[in-house]
């Protein structure tokens, strides 16, 4: 009888471990300011992929085919970590904004896009690939601010393409001291991290295939002012997110200073936070005025050097925080802003070129920069149209930006060579 109620007693303590997530069970952890997964570090090359959960869906834009054959050529090149945006908010129908959208009304979701989401966790699970899935938008494309703003309670919200940029960065600015915006947008965090993936039964806090939660795509203040509340929103976001989910990593998918209104210091202490686990940077030489249209390969040098002077500056923040670095948007247009996929990637190629290069030589060395990932993915698609419509297939750039600005597609041979470079030189730091 002793004899059978220890041998019970082994098999209960198994099986409680075996349901329990464990910190070699494939889920990233950051030790002594390194990422470490399975036990043995994590440096990465990844990409941006957006629009994976929609890909996932068998609703409006659902391609499940093509999805698989993107995570497949992704794995075999080596790009395991994709920052994917969980859904976009608000009505459908409107230009320049991403749809189908998750979330049509505050609470009220697109189930076919939770499956769409849950399909792609599974499929990348299988793959052992991650994804960074960010929660929120400070940009008009997705919804974020102005789709919490409105249902506030202060009514339609300015677009960029209607009003122009600095308008609708001075509505956006009130979503910061906005509580009921706030209130909003931490119910759907909650219905996010609830829920269980309807294919693997795994429930999404349990979920290895979720390397990190990010609050949002470049949340910002949009003004000087504003940078308090700011603050304080990110960090009661952060909080919530950690009292809901203690198994993943939380990010806030900062641009850097360029997000902080310049601010250094306000950079600094966001990503102070104990409950943040690692720091983000962005990079835009075209958008930040760095390389003009008319001048892409002729600015290159001058993009540059002022990336080297951007990203240094962040490093020694991650050095005094003792946290990594990602790079985790960074893009620049095809030669002669042109859009179409013949057009030569000369200038992009070069900028990628330093931009790993910054990262590998750093990491190689010791440093807090741990991986990036590229603006964004393309793929097998083939864009229709320059501005994109309903049906058109989903590429790297969202419904606001001309069709292969800033993407890569599978016949961007020269890019995907600079990439693949890129993979094989971090591959040593994993071993």
């Amino acid at each position: 009888m002793k004899k059978l109620l220890l041998l019970i007693a082994v098999a209960l303590t198994v099986l409680a471990a075996c349901h329990q997530p464990a910190a070699d069970a494939g889920f990233v952890r950051v030790e002594n300011g390194h990422f470490v997964r399975n036990g043995i570090p994590y440096y990465y090359v990844g990409t941006n992929f957006w629009y994976g959960a929609i890909l996932g869906s068998e609703g409006q834009g659902g391609d499940r085919q093509r999805l698989c054959r993107e995570l497949d050529e992704m794995k075999r090149m080596g790009i395991d970590n994709l920052r994917i945006l969980v859904g976009a908010d608000g009505p459908r129908g409107v230009k320049t904004k991403v749809e189908p959208t998750l979330q049509v009304e505050p609470g009220v979701y697109n189930d076919t896009l939770l499956a769409g989401l849950d399909y792609l966790l599974q499929e990348m699970g299988k793959r052992q690939m991650l994804a960074v899935l960010y929660l929120n938008n400070s940009w008009e494309w997705s919804g974020g601010y102005g789709f919490y703003l409105e249902h506030a309670g202060l009514g339609p919200q300015p677009r960029p393409d209607d009003v122009g940029y600095p308008a609708f960065m001075e509505a956006m600015a009130k979503y910061a001291t906005n509580d009921r915006a706030h209130q909003l947008f931490y119910d759907h965090v909650r219905f996010v991290l609830s829920r269980t993936n309807r294919y693997t039964g795994i429930k999404y806090t349990d979920d290895p295939a979720i390397m990190s939660w990010q609050i949002g795509n470049e949340p910002r203040a949009f003004s000087r002012e504003a940078l308090p509340a700011f603050e304080k929103w990110l960090a009661e976001a952060s909080a919530l997110i950690r009292s809901l989910d203690k198994n993943h990593l939380i990010s806030i998918g900062s641009e850097g200073a360029w997000g902080c209104e310049g601010d250094y210091d306000c950079y600094e202490r966001i990503c102070s936070d104990p409950n943040v686990d690692y720091c983000n940077v962005h990079l835009w030489p075209y958008n930040w005025g760095w390389a003009k249209p008319d001048s892409l390969v002729e600015h290159l040098q001058r993009s540059c050097e002022n990336t080297k002077e951007y990203i240094d500056r962040h490093l020694a923040i991650c050095d005094k925080l003792n946290k990594p670095l990602v790079m985790e948007e960074f893009g620049y247009p095809r030669d002669g802003f042109r859009f179409s996929l013949d057009t030569p990637t000369k200038g992009r190629d070069g900028y990628y070129r330093y931009v790993f290069s910054l990262v590998a030589d750093n990491a190689l060395q010791g440093g807090h920069f741990a991986g990036c990932n590229f603006w964004g993915w393309g793929g097998f698609a083939v864009p229709r149209h320059e501005q994109w419509q309903v049906g058109d297939p989903y590429t790297g750039d969202p419904a606001q930006e001309a069709q292969g600005l800033n993407s890569v597609f599978v016949t961007d041979t020269s890019t995907l060579a600079v990439v693949r470079q890129q993979v094989e030189r971090l591959r040593p730091l994993a071993p």
